[in-house]
């Protein structure tokens, strides 16, 4: 069945849904807990206990499952439009990675993130699941949560390493035990210039044994039509070429296999890449007595994003494209799934809440993208031309086919478990003690398809043919897939890494007077971080007309590198709330957040001077960073709690940020991470709802934040040898960036504003009508450390620098309810934006990721 036949019949199960399912008043999945208090504030449990969202001294956004379902907001593309402060560095779906108050250093390549990237500073959960990974948070799909908290600002003592700048934090609805009901919603509609699309979600909530046991079930399913289009396109080799250039290799069809003729004919097609989102969760709940109960939960998801989804500018032959138009070469796709399993046991011991909780995911990803592009440049040509120019043979050069890709394969566990025990909450004294411990591992398997030279047989080493040999991870070294390569694989790193991590945290609140109160907390944590397996290449010594390639001067054994470290420290909190008067509250607040360090793929020597010595010993790892955050804020509710205000202001220091590098100025052809500038941030930020009459609300928020670098490290030259041994190191670029420059992807200013209004009509009939418009300014994508991009036709580096200009969006729906069922009719980027949200040269040629163009329907949702 076609995604678009399962979409239609979606809607169609979800219409009849409608006339045989018993009415039920609310419209809104049903929900363990009320999500909202008395006024409307929405309760989270951003501080670990229950609590409005008014009353908590932090920046904090919230948006309900009710918002959410009227915000049309399914995957994190959508959550951001209405989260100010919260910015997406992404290539696609599932393979993004979260910012907060402009706290970036820029995103790096897909490829290789699960060995080689930082970890995130910005934490992801699903409930009390961490759900983080380098490069490549899990795109959770929003089905029948009961809220998404945004915790803003360093979350150490609380959420620990990942939570460095804050965190993101769905929280699903519970099964409730004295009631069945449920919810199916489902939708189709079209996009501009693109396919269709479709999604439906349904929801039953089941009592299995009397005010004992419930299960409540969620299905869903998402089909979103592709809008890039795979255009032809040949790939001409050209003298202008900068490998053509580095080799003295004049093209021609003689001098070429297949006289030189490259195409994407088979893959050209319109609307390349549809996403496809699929999968459930079940939870069981089972109330012990009234003091003891247990949830068990089970999720899968899998995510299947094909094609790819930036559009270039200019094509793989330099000839002009649209907007959403692109040329690959290779079947590209991104197939993401993970299962979770979750557990949670809540009770009391007298008057003290006690909580654990704990979890295992098991997540696979397997990736594979066009590479082409790289074909221009000496680096890729290397790969694929034989000849005495480039040391594969001798004589002149000859090239293969210059259609190259890249293959990652992921494997990802996670497993988690908490303690958590806390005093009374009437008490002016209360206290939260906690105990965590965590264990994450990565096997990562990424190969690099250049190689288009023939691969090696006996017969064709007889015969003089030029040929390579196989390539194999390094004989003896930790490998996930030991053995003989994939022909036509010329370099590739097979991996395990990972870290056990044990913490201790605590937390006091004192009521001072009825007014005021002190709050501290702090956090120990120890991580011990790994990392093992091989690196393997291919030079013309070890692999020109040899069956299996031997490169013991060049494969790796990361092993051998000893790359076991452990970190250890405490990170706190603490906080002063006055409130003056009900419904307002100020407070002052300090806090600190930090991020586990890293491996990089062992230390070689590189930067060489004048005389070709090298200068530097790439490091074999990178330390932790920190984050220490001063904030102040109010929080008040105006004029009969008509409006409701929130202001806060804040003051960062990032110091020993990480950074990757892979400049063309020596550092050679492999990134590498290190620790680099510090970085001030002055921010504010204002949150406001205006509820002037019935059935009216305006809602609205806006951020700036001023980031500048306050320090230039360099490279320290380390080389025994070198001229420059014990000064620093002077390079075309400044590798660390210019003392005032702004951090990347952190637009000085965000803003959103959205309405709703309600009314009664004829026959019953409820009506709404809607509408927002969000604004982005202008960033950049890197640091100021790496060169510009504009102008430029073959990067000679992965990571070019490009300034991205600001962009707005406009939503709109109207719809009407009655009785037990809603329809609605829906536009998001009414404009038809197609602002670039990242642009980046990644895969080896200016590549612009732009907004999801114009996309419209009829949702039809029904409760019972």
């Amino acid at each position: 069945m076609t995604s678009l036949r399962r979409v239609r019949l979606s809607l169609a199960c979800t219409v009849a849904a409608a006339c045989i399912m018993p009415a039920r008043a609310d419209d809104a999945p049903a929900s363990a807990a009320p999500a909202a208090a008395d006024g409307g504030d929405i309760i989270v449990t951003a501080q670990r206990r229950d609590q409005s969202i008014q009353t908590v001294p932090m920046t904090l956004q919230a948006l309900s499952g009710k918002t959410l379902s009227q915000l049309n907001v399914n995957t994190f593309n959508d959550l951001i439009k209405y989260t100010p402060n919260v910015t997406l560095g992404s290539q696609g779906p599932g393979q993004g990675l979260i910012f907060m108050r402009g706290l970036s250093a820029g995103v790096a390549a897909t490829q290789g993130s699960g060995g080689i990237s930082t970890f995130p500073n910005v934490a992801l959960y699903l409930d009390d699941q961490s759900m983080q990974f380098p490069g490549r948070n899990v795109d959770v799909y929003a089905a029948d949560l009961e809220r998404i908290e945004v915790l803003e600002g360093p979350q150490g003592t609380l959420f620990g390493g990942g939570a460095e700048a804050g965190a993101v934090r769905y929280i699903t609805n519970k099964p409730v035990i004295d009631q069945f009901s449920g919810h199916v919603e489902g939708s189709f509609g079209g996009t501009a210039g693109g396919a269709p699309n479709g999604s439906f979600t349904g929801t039953v909530n089941l009592p299995v044994i009397r005010d004992s046991v419930a299960i409540r079930a969620t299905f869903y399913e998402n089909h979103e039509g592709g809008y890039i289009d795979n255009v032809a396109s040949a790939f001409t080799r050209l003298a202008s070429d900068s490998g053509s250039q580095a080799y003295g290799f004049v093209p021609s069809p003689t001098n070429q296999a297949n006289n030189g003729v490259y195409n994407n004919d088979a893959l050209a097609k319109k609307d390349y890449n549809p996403i496809d989102y699929t999968g459930g969760r079940i939870e069981a709940l089972w109330d012990i007595n009234s003091d003891w109960n247990l949830l068990v939960t089970e999720s899968y998801q899998r995510l299947d994003a094909e094609g790819t989804f930036s559009s270039f500018p200019s094509g793989s032959d330099f000839q002009k494209l649209g907007s959403l138009e692109t040329t690959t070469f290779v079947p590209s796709y991104n197939k993401d799934t993970f299962e979770n399993t979750a557990w949670t046991v809540n009770g009391k011991i007298g008057d003290w809440k006690l909580v654990y909780t704990g979890a295992y995911m098991d997540r696979h990803v397997e990736q594979q993208q066009d590479y082409s592009n790289y074909s221009r440049t000496a680096g890729g040509m290397y790969y694929q031309c034989t000849g005495s120019a480039t040391g594969f043979g001798t004589g002149a050069t000859h090239c293969y086919s210059p259609v190259a890709y890249w293959h990652d394969d992921i494997h990802n566990r996670h497993h988690t478990e908490e303690l958590r025990i806390s005093s009374p909450e009437d008490k002016p004294l209360r206290l939260l003690a906690g105990a965590y411990y965590e264990k994450f591992e990565i096997d990562d398997v990424q190969r690099y398809f250049y190689g288009t030279i023939p691969t090696c047989t006996s017969a064709l080493i007889a015969a003089g043919t030029g040929c390579n040999g196989l390539n194999q991870t390094l004989p003896g070294a930790a490998a996930n897939e030991p053995g003989f390569e994939p022909a036509g694989t010329t370099f590739g790193d097979d991996l395990q890494r990972g870290y056990r991590q044990y913490a201790f945290f605590g937390s006091v609140d004192w009521d001072i007077t009825p007014t005021l109160t002190l709050t501290g907390g702090t956090r120990y944590y120890n991580y011990k971080e790994y990392e093992v397996g091989s690196q393997f290449g291919t030079s013309p010594g070890a692999c020109f007309n040899v069956l299996v390639c031997t490169l013991p001067g060049y494969d790796v054994d990361l092993g051998a590198n000893n790359d076991h470290v452990t970190y250890h420290g405490f990170k706190s909190r603490g906080v002063l709330t006055w409130k003056p008067r009900p419904g307002t509250m100020i407070y002052g607040l300090f806090s600190q957040g930090f991020r586990p360090g890293g491996f990089n793929r062992g230390p070689k020597p590189i930067l060489p001077d004048a005389d070709g010595t090298p200068q530097y010993i790439r490091p074999n790892g990178y330390k932790p960073d920190s984050l220490t955050n001063w904030e102040v804020g109010l929080k008040t509710d105006l004029f009969d709690r008509t409006v409701t205000l929130n202001l806060s202001a804040y003051y960062m220091v990032w110091k020993n940020m990480q950074l990757q590098f892979f400049n063309p100025e020596g550092f050679g052809n492999l990134a590498f991470v290190t620790n680099g500038a510090n970085f001030h941030v002055k921010g504010a930020e204002a949150q406001v709802t205006v509820r002037p009459y019935a059935g009216l609300s305006i809602q609205g928020g806006a951020t700036y934040n001023d980031s500048k670098q306050v320090s230039s490290p360099c490279f320290v030259s380390d080389y025994p040898g070198s001229s420059t041994f014990g000064q620093c190191i002077s390079t075309a670029v400044s590798p660390f960036g210019n003392v005032g420059s702004r951090l990347p992807l952190s637009p000085r200013f965000q803003g959103n504003l959205r309405a709703r209004y309600e009314w009664q009509g004829q026959n019953s009939l409820n009506w709404f009508v809607s509408g927002g418009v969000t604004y982005t300014s202008a960033m950049y994508n890197e640091p100021s450390t790496y060169p510009s991009g504009e102008g430029v036709t073959i990067p000679s580096t992965a990571l070019l620098r490009y300034r991205m200009p600001g962009y707005a969006l406009l939503d709109a729906t109207i719809g009407f309810r009655r009785d037990n069922w809603t329809i609605s009719l829906f536009g998001d980027n009414l404009a038809n934006s197609h602002a670039s949200t990242f642009t980046s040269s990644t895969e080896r040629i200016k590549q612009e990721i732009p907004v999801r163009p114009l996309t419209y329907g009829v949702k039809v949702g029904v409760s019972f």
